[in-house]
């Protein structure tokens, strides 16, 4: 088996598989209770002066 097959192989099953539950760990993250008070904080950021 060449390599390219078998990194194929793995893209198109494990890999895409993690990348998923990946992508939805993100989103949960971000929408979780209290996120957007943190968020508000962070976009102040930038306007606050020193």
């Amino acid at each position: 088996m060449e390599v390219y097959t078998a990194l194929r192989q793995f893209a198109d099953s494990w890999a895409l598989l993690a990348m998923t539950l990946f992508f939805i760990g993100v989103v949960l993250f971000t929408l979780r209770p209290g996120a957007k008070a943190l968020a508000k904080d962070a976009a102040q950021i930038p306007l606050k002066e020193d």
